[in-house]
């Protein structure tokens, strides 16, 4: 089985080879990840959730993965009440690059982590993204991953057959999508639907409206449903619709 604190570069593909000067090169991004996943971190605290922040970060994506460096300090502080939080960055962009952090505890790690990523040109890899989350749930008990994209560029069916592995292994699929595209939205509201999630649109000029589901789906890693239902913000009312109640 593999360690929390391991590597957990996504298979299937190689990355294009890296430009030496470019900081935001796959080398780089695999230095950083090697010297995280080999600082020792604390063992998290019993009740502590795990949640997996999967984006979308090909070119057209590079604000909301701005945006995103952001909103995640405060799904840590949404969690922080709740027994706390431990998070792992997946992305995928470029030609065949997909990728996933360790899990971390702290905001500022992961902050470091998505500064030294910019959004490429590429192709959709939503399968190699559920296919990373299946192992995840096996190795490490992960219950509940967010996806937030934009496009959809592979066979539907394919991630269905995925989802159904998640909802097998209790993994509840949290899509968010930017746009108005009809095919993303049926295949996103049908992973959600299988995993027993949720799916909402977010208005990509309206931070705020991200910024709050975001911090509802931390509040429901760490504290379930309860506390999910305990909040009066817009975010989560909005995602305890989306859940259905």
């Amino acid at each position: 089985m593999a360690k929390d604190n391991e590597d957990k570069s996504l298979p299937a593909g190689r990355a294009a080879p890296p430009r030496p000067a470019d900081p935001s090169s796959p080398a780089e991004v695999d230095r950083f990840l090697k010297t995280l996943a080999a600082t020792p971190a604390a063992r998290p605290a019993d009740g502590r959730g795990r949640l997996a922040f999967a984006l979308d970060a090909t070119a057209s994506r590079q604000p909301t993965w701005d945006l995103a460096q952001e909103i995640q300090a405060d799904m840590f502080a949404a969690a922080a009440g709740l027994g706390g939080l431990e998070m792992q960055i997946v992305y995928y962009r470029g030609r065949s690059e997909c990728r996933a952090s360790p899990f971390v505890t702290d905001a500022a790690t992961l902050k470091r982590l998505m500064g030294r990523i910019s959004c490429e040109g590429g192709l959709t890899q939503i399968h190699r993204v559920l296919t990373h989350l299946v192992g995840e749930a096996e190795r490490s008990g992960l219950k509940a991953a967010v996806f937030v994209g934009d496009a959809l560029e592979e066979d539907p069916d394919a991630l269905h057959a995925l989802a159904g592995q998640l909802a097998l292994r209790g993994v509840r699929l949290f899509l968010f999508q930017e746009g108005h595209d009809g095919t993303v939205e049926a295949t996103f509201r049908a992973l959600a639907k299988l995993t027993g999630g949720a799916y909402c649109r977010f208005d990509p000029a309206a931070a705020a409206q991200l910024r709050a589901l975001l911090s509802a789906v931390a509040a429901y890693a760490a504290g379930g449903r309860k506390a999910l239902a305990a909040r009066r913000d817009e975010g989560a009312l909005r995602l305890l619709a989306a859940l259905g109640g």
